[in-house]
């Protein structure tokens, strides 16, 4: 299988436990890794063998924008469930959601969570 990484989105959510995340908000960053067969893309030069990136973009910035969860597992999910549903060409997400500010008093770089989901073979979404 192929590889298309999209690293770094950066979007403005309200995703978390505590009331004050949920009405102030802040920064998400989203990476996705997506398996595929790109070999007829890269033959072809023709964007219709391939995931358009800035689609893509879009669609993760809709949900990561969108109604809040509690937990960033959550969100993670959400995404790996909805890009599999919307994209059949892919085989496998990895998706990687980091909470940069946590709402605690220590210091580090942030939280991230990565979840890899794959098709079976009867195009259900499993744990990879």
């Amino acid at each position: 299988m192929d590889l298309m990484k999209v690293i770094g989105m950066r979007f403005y959510g309200y995703h978390g436990v505590f009331p004050e995340e949920n009405k102030l908000g802040q920064q998400f960053y989203v990476d996705l890794e997506l398996s595929m067969d790109l070999d007829r893309a890269a033959r072809t030069d023709d964007l219709d063998y391939t995931i358009n990136y800035a689609e893509l973009h879009a669609f993760t910035k809709e949900i990561v924008e969108g109604p809040p969860f509690k937990l960033i597992e959550a969100l993670a999910g959400h995404i790996a469930s909805r890009v599999l549903e919307a994209y059949t060409m892919i085989n496998e997400v990895t998706v990687r959601v980091t909470k940069p500010h946590p709402p605690f008093e220590i210091h580090f770089d942030g939280v991230t969570i990565e979840l890899r989901r794959k098709r079976d073979g009867h195009g259900a979404t499993v744990r990879a």
